[in-house]
């Protein structure tokens, strides 16, 4: 499996070896003791969640508030979905940084992004399949949102496609709003958090 950093820090792209025969093809699109050996700890799953998409449908940017926060280890079974991930770590040196990976059902790419950073995604296709193994179950009190069209993240979304938000997305706050509200994590308490994680040897 190949490895590389993304440019918002603690970002990972993991792209699996696949093996093909005329049956298709097998893979290990998660291992443990790879991703404890990039990460620094295991990876606790608490909770699985799967979503399909039409095309055009844009999803998030979602995060959690930290402690303990919510990271994900995506992964696209079906489809193909242009996946995000934007440092919402207030204090950090790459405060508001993002990066975008490419997730299909060709190259079978998966990334892990940890707390306190925050995620989107938009379906190039219909019908992409997308599934998380997420460190923490949903929390509702917990759960927030960025806006994913807020014009000074510039995220690099298809100019071809429209769209297509649930209300909750759309209404969410920009990131500089979302600051001033003081509703994101603090670079700080993320930290704290990646130590006790690496201290406890998950």
């Amino acid at each position: 499996m190949h490895v590389r950093e993304l440019a918002v820090p603690g970002c990972f792209e993991f792209a699996p070896t696949q093996h093909r025969d005329e049956r298709g093809a097998f893979l290990e699109w998660y291992r443990a003791e790879t991703f404890a050996a990039v990460v620094g700890h295991e990876l606790t799953v608490a909770q699985a969640n799967h979503s399909v998409s039409r095309r055009g449908t844009l999803r998030g940017i979602h995060y959690a508030l930290v402690p303990p926060g919510q990271a994900k280890y995506v992964y696209c079974p079906r489809g193909a979905v242009l996946d995000v991930v934007v440092d919402l770590r207030v204090g950090s040196p790459t405060f508001g940084v993002n990066d975008s990976t490419r997730l299909d059902d060709v190259d079978r790419r998966a990334v892990y992004l940890p707390e306190g950073i925050g995620h989107a995604f938009l379906s190039l296709v219909d019908g992409s399949a997308l599934t998380y193994l997420c460190s923490s179950g949903y929390d509702p009190e917990r759960e927030k949102a960025v806006g994913a069209l807020d014009p000074a993240l510039g995220l690099p979304w298809p100019s071809d496609l429209e769209p297509l938000l649930s209300e909750r997305d759309r209404a969410a706050p920009s990131l500089l709003q979302a600051e001033y509200d003081g509703i994101l994590p603090t670079y700080d308490a993320c930290l704290a958090r990646y130590r006790a994680l690496r201290t406890n040897g998950q």
